[in-house]
């Protein structure tokens, strides 16, 4: 699936099932509440953080595709061609950082 189709996804199960978007705001607080729920399982999973047993059976997969939704609803809402906007983001960090990372004695 493309990111274009992806969009359109969301567009169409939120005209069909969801009767309207939520607001920007609410979008936006549900896009960070979302991104804290990805980071509780990393920080926990990866990290030095114990895993609640609770938490265990949490698929982060799942996590992260609740923080694409949200950030999907928001780029409708707002008319971003997300597909667009990461080619030309990653045009971008090329010119800015072709050389930049190869060049950090941090990262040897």
């Amino acid at each position: 699936m493309t990111i274009k189709e992806a969009q359109l996804l969301v567009d169409n199960w939120i005209k069909t099932y969801g009767v309207r978007y939520f607001n920007e705001l609410t979008n936006m607080a549900q896009l960070t509440e979302e991104v804290g729920e990805v980071a509780r399982i990393i920080a926990r999973r990866y990290g030095e953080q114990s895993e609640k047993e609770s938490d265990k059976n949490k698929d982060l997969g799942d996590e992260m595709a609740d923080v694409l939704w949200v950030l999907i609803c928001l780029a409708n809402q707002t008319g971003i061609d997300l597909e667009a906007a990461l080619k030309k983001n990653l045009d971008k960090k090329t010119n800015r950082d072709s050389t930049r990372h190869l060049e950090n004695d941090k990262l040897a």
